[in-house]
């Protein structure tokens, strides 16, 4: 009975330091030293967040790039796959279609890769990124939809290259494209900007 009260104190004082010290420092350290990433990496436009960085969602005007599948709409609350086996009909089918319509969109002839990322819904629904090779083919029909000029156009080819993320520390990863990032830049170039509405 004599060390019950020294289990309690210390039951007490770890659940202090642990339960709100530790978390409360972590969480002021991060705010100072990575303010942005702390703050969940919020995309504003003219003051107002129309997103994070790190959560992709649906850009389903063809003035945008577009972004991989998602099997919840891009809804952070049920992220998830579609868990499909690799050998479902179901499954084939949505890729099937899903390259179709890419195709179609863009210009594209039968023979045409479709990258992966375009086909397949990544394992969370809400993938941030695209590959370059899936943004590249997309920039024909935004050239085209946003009626751009030759120099407009020059400038989105130049936009694109520019957003070409390296993976992390030169291999962790593979090389990417934010596509909300993208977005945001491509409204500087004129002929859309559903971002303000």
């Amino acid at each position: 009975m004599k060390s019950l009260p020294r289990a309690i104190l210390m039951l007490a004082v770890l659940t202090v330091l642990t339960g709100l010290v530790y978390p409360l420092a972590i969480t002021a350290i991060a705010a100072i030293v990575f303010p942005e990433q702390s703050g969940g990496s919020l995309a504003y436009v003219n003051g107002r967040i129309v997103g994070s960085h790190l959560i992709g969602q649906n850009f389903a005007d063809s003035a945008y790039f577009w972004p991989r599948p998602s099997a919840t709409n891009y809804s952070a609350m049920p992220s998830g796959g579609s868990n499909l086996n690799p050998i479902s009909h179901a499954l084939r089918t949505a890729i099937d279609a899903r390259r179709d319509a890419f195709r179609s969109a863009n210009g594209l002839s039968a023979n045409d890769t479709v990258p992966n990322d375009m086909l397949f819904i990544s394992g969370s629904g809400l993938d941030p990124d695209i590959s370059p090779d899936a943004a590249r083919l997309q920039i024909g029909r935004i050239a085209r939809k946003r009626h751009l000029t030759n120099p407009q156009q020059a400038a989105l080819s130049s936009l694109f290259e520019r957003s070409i993320i390296p993976p992390q520390l030169g291999f962790l990863g593979s090389t990417h494209i934010n596509v909300l990032q993208l977005n945001k830049d491509l409204n500087q170039l004129g002929g859309c900007n559903t971002m303000q509405e």
